[in-house]
């Protein structure tokens, strides 16, 4: 959520931070604004909506082309999205310029005691308080910025990234973090930071990692880190793997149109380099011994949304592979709940962005209470791995849609790799075996393919129910979770009532639901792999089309006994079992999209949604 980016070099600040934010859009935001020093003065801009407006008024408010800048796209918490509650905030002397990501939880004890001191609020927001605070600080310190910055971080509470600069410096730029995230980008001559590498990408590829509880000072020709106590801090510098060019939209209309048409490279790197001559699996990152693992009694999976339905489908493979109890939290509700967790407990975190803050605290409660950590994630660098024990990146590239898709497939996929690793580790899965599953998954890749070249007929069928109120989802086993998942992307992108249900609790009351006309989304499992459930499913599409549903049936093509009963019949190519949920995905990513284009809705900035949840 939300989005920052800030700029010291000899480019124009205002064109590198405000091509920055476009970059940042897919993030989720309803109101931007940039500040620029320049010429001796603070110059700043912001517009409620989409960045559109602020750019409307740029030209007239421009008035020097400054070297140093800072902007910000804003997911309102504190405050309506207005002009006024836009960042970046001032203090009342205009002076210094302050953007925030995340919420300052005593935020209304400090504008008690800041407004006592005679300061002026303009905003609604949390964010002013650190501007406020920030100004008096400076005159504390000599003028030094980084050094006030330091001593307000450690009088906040909360979750934050804070970013200023201030006219009495005006080629100075800081930034400190704590649970949200902030990235710096290394360039010649210039330096950058945002909240994600994606801002600055067309500028440089270098990156440093910033750690929790950091504060970083940027000027053109140099970068340093300190804790908030101010001593100089290790950073890691890595290398972004892909350009500008992947977070572009390459004649889409959209990028999640792109994205899901990229989910056959993306499975195809997530695999990439995984199985070693010797027939051994290997992760990106492990931190954890072969007798670490083999010390393993349960293992527990936290994550939200799109990251939870995988999940969900790995506590399938995990405890087929592995013979090991599998449980999935939701990752908010994980460490409230006072969950039973030990030293010989396995927490596998997932998280496309690496920076989810509920799934984050889980991660830290887990650790906490001695558990192992490994961690699926997306995004190099980012907060989630670099606190795990062990970690498997997905390698699916930038995702720009809110919605996740190819990151959905890839975490599967992952999930596998993870499955597997831990059966040939414990020594229940041996290299033949091993090979024989990884030739499996090897195949998906065409699968994929296979489902998106036969994909007109789903899109055909989604703009045929434009006008519906309401779809329900039914599936067992694996097919579950692809059910929820189906649900989950209409809600997201087509803003209409969508629920799932395992099959087998229809008659324990949603059949109550099935009214003449209702469309239902009915995802068949394997006749081969899972013959009973399948008969089952098959029952219960018969009961809901009795009853006058109509049913949009996913099947395995060949599987002729499901035909007569599906009104609309969507064939996907026979694979393993619990492979299933990489095709069966595929068709409901594309009836999602395709239903909330015809609705005239934006696919890649759903309202109210943002891709990365970096507050509780």
């Amino acid at each position: 959520m939300c989005g920052i980016v800030g700029y010291v070099g000899p480019q124009p600040a205002l064109d590198v931070v405000v091509d920055g934010l476009g970059r940042l859009e897919y993030r989720g935001y309803d109101s931007a604004g940039v500040a620029v020093f320049a010429d001796g003065g603070l110059t700043t801009q912001k517009r409620a909506g989409k960045l559109g407006n602020l750019r409307s008024v740029l030209p007239t408010q421009r008035t020097a082309d400054g070297t140093a800048g800072i902007g910000h796209t804003r997911w309102a918490t504190h405050g309506a999205p207005t002009d006024r509650n836009a960042h970046p905030h001032v203090d009342n002397d205009n002076r210094v310029a302050v953007v925030h990501n995340g919420i300052i939880e005593n935020f209304a004890r400090l504008r008690l005691e800041l407004e006592e001191l005679g300061c002026k609020f303009r905003s609604e927001t949390d964010t002013e308080v650190a501007a406020h605070l920030l100004s008096i600080q400076l005159q504390h310190n000599g003028g030094d910025l980084a050094a006030a910055l330091r001593c307000v971080c450690q009088r906040l509470e909360g979750t934050f990234t804070l970013v200023a600069s201030s006219v009495d410096d005006p080629g100075l730029v800081v930034a400190a973090r704590r649970n949200s995230p902030l990235v710096v980008g290394r360039g010649e001559g210039e330096n950058f930071l945002a909240s994600d590498v994606a801002a600055f990408i067309a500028h440089t590829r270098s990156a440093v990692e910033l750690g929790q509880d950091q504060v970083v000072e940027l000027r053109s020709d140099s970068i340093r880190v300190t804790d908030y106590e101010g001593n100089p801090a290790p950073v890691r510098e890595y290398h972004v793997d892909w350009d500008a060019s992947a977070a572009e939209k390459d004649g889409y209309d959209y990028f999640m149109l792109k994205e899901i048409v990229e989910q056959p490279r993306a499975v195809a790197d997530t695999l990439l380099g995984r199985l070693g001559v010797d027939g051994t699996l290997s992760l990106d990152e492990m931190r954890l011994s072969a007798a670490d693992l083999r010390d393993i009694h349960k293992i527990v999976i936290i994550a939200a949304g799109t990251s939870y339905h995988a999940g969900l489908i790995a506590k399938y493979a995990i405890e087929h592979w592995c013979r090991i109890p599998c449980e999935v939290e939701v990752a908010s509700e994980f460490r409230y709940r006072d969950p039973i967790l030990d030293a010989q407990t396995l927490v596998i975190a997932i998280s496309q962005s690496g920076e989810s803050l509920d799934t984050m605290m889980a991660l830290r409660h887990a650790r906490e209470q001695r558990s192992k950590v490994l961690a699926i994630c997306n995004v190099n660098g980012s907060s989630i791995p670099r606190e795990a024990d062990a970690v498997v990146y997905t390698h699916a590239g930038p995702e720009v849609g809110v919605a996740a898709t190819k990151t959905f497939l890839t975490q599967l996929v992952a999930c596998y790799l993870v499955g597997m690793y831990l059966a040939q580790v414990r020594g229940l899965k041996f290299g033949d075996e091993v090979q024989a599953i990884i030739d499996q998954l090897a195949n998906m890749p065409d699968a994929v393919t296979r489902v998106l070249d036969t994909i007109e007929p789903v899109r055909q069928l989604a703009r045929s129910l434009e006008t519906a109120h309401c779809v329900l989802f039914l599936g067992r086993h694996v097919g579950y979770p692809v059910a929820l998942e189906g649900a989950l992307k209409l809600k997201e992108l087509a803003y209409m009532h969508a629920e799932a249900f395992a099959a087998g609790e229809l008659k324990h009351g949603p059949i109550a639901l099935i009214e003449e006309g209702l469309p239902v989304v009915v995802v068949v499992p394997s006749r081969e792999g899972r013959g009973v459930l399948h008969d089952k499913l098959v029952s219960n599409i018969q009961e809901i089309r009795a009853r006058g549903a109509r049913t949009i049936v996913i099947a395995e093509e060949g599987d002729e006994t499901v035909r007569p009963y599906a009104d609309e019949l969507i064939e996907i190519p026979a694979v393993p079992t619990l492979l299933q949920p990489v095709v069966a995905t595929v068709p409901l990513q594309v009836f999602a999209c395709e239903l909330a284009l015809a609705k005239g809705n934006d696919v890649d900035q759903p309202r109210n949604l943002a891709k990365s949840v970096t507050v509780e």
